[in-house]
């Protein structure tokens, strides 16, 4: 029996590193692995389904599947992240505190960005900010559009200018964006982070909320999973033992060039225990069901989900760990 060709769209991660050199060969299939930045990987799957399998925006996701797409999740998250670093604060605007947003102009990416949508919603559970106050600024289009809640006060960048440039010049008092702004980069003193130790305050979060926030997830063309159930487990088995390979490559610490690599690899453990990156649905229900909460909220999906719905049926059995 031949094996089935297919294509997988992903980032260039330590997790999935064993996939890219063939290292893990899921069964069954021949994967051709192409890595790119996630903004043209999203990009060309929501609007164009140019992938077989694709680690996709989990924010954007949930939008597409609430508008009838049928290219459908698997529990693999291949990219997590806190993003507490990345909420910035005019220096000049009286911002002190996170609550000191409310009223204020904040620029963003889109909504449908999955840093914007999780601080968002993050800001509005632990840090007494009332988001039907705030003024969103978006810089982009969205990927798959949508009626937003009416209760958001949206506005859009005009063209020729950025979120940037306009804090820096006292349009905005403060930006959420998923890369680190050039006003920060740079060190300018117009602008400051709004959370000054971020590690300190998303290790509390984390201890408070147990949600390490999922940024991704790994979608399936449905018309593959229709005619090739088994595709959805193989790839699952897949990805989970090339990120148990990278764990392992990860107990020698020549494999880093981070200098005090065992340490913070100790400090890690003992605060998310050996595994932050699980792939499964029980062990993420927390996340998912907050990332589902907060898009229904601002109006981004009509259906408030059961968590169990946004995954192929056949993926969500016990996929064997060797950890």
């Amino acid at each position: 029996m031949s094996r089935l060709k297919l294509t997988l769209a992903c980032g260039a991660y330590d997790l999935l590193r064993p996939l890219m050199e063939g290292t893990v060969q899921p069964a069954g299939i021949d994967l051709n692995v192409v890595t790119m930045a996630s903004p043209e990987r999203h990009g060309r799957m929501l609007r164009h389904e140019e992938f077989d399998v694709c680690e996709l925006s989990l924010i954007a996701y949930l939008v597409a599947l609430d508008q009838g797409r049928t290219f459908r999740a698997i529990p693999a998250f291949p990219h997590r992240r806190f993003r507490h670093g990345y909420m910035v604060k005019r220096t000049d605007a009286g911002i002190e505190r996170p609550s000191d947003l409310n009223r204020k102009r904040v620029g963003l990416d889109t909504l449908q960005n999955s840093a914007g949508l999780w601080m968002r919603g993050i800001l509005q559970d632990h840090y007494g900010v009332d988001l039907k106050t705030v003024e969103w600024w978006c810089q982009e289009e969205e990927d798959v559009a949508f009626e937003p809640a009416k209760w958001m006060k949206l506005k859009r960048v005009p063209k020729g200018k950025d979120i940037d440039q306009m804090l820096v010049d006292g349009e905005l008092e403060g930006a959420l964006y998923p890369e680190t702004l050039p006003s920060i980069k740079k060190g300018s003193p117009r602008v400051a982070l709004l959370f000054p130790d971020p590690k300190a305050a998303e290790i509390e979060y984390y201890k408070k909320s147990g949600i390490y926030p999922i940024m991704h997830t790994v979608v399936v063309k449905g018309h593959i999973l229709e005619k090739n159930p088994w595709v959805a487990v193989s790839l699952l088995q897949a990805l989970q033992r090339s990120k148990e390979i990278c764990y392992e490559r990860y107990q020698d610490p020549r494999n880093s060039i981070i200098v005090w690599f065992k340490e913070a690899l100790q400090e890690q453990t003992k605060i998310f225990g050996p595994d932050p990156w699980p792939y499964n649905l029980e062990q993420n229900r927390k996340a998912l069901e907050a990332a589902v909460r907060y898009e229904h909220e601002q109006g981004m999906i009509r259906k408030k989900f059961a968590i169990e719905e946004l995954f192929f049926p056949a993926s969500l059995q016990e996929i064997q760990s060797y950890l």
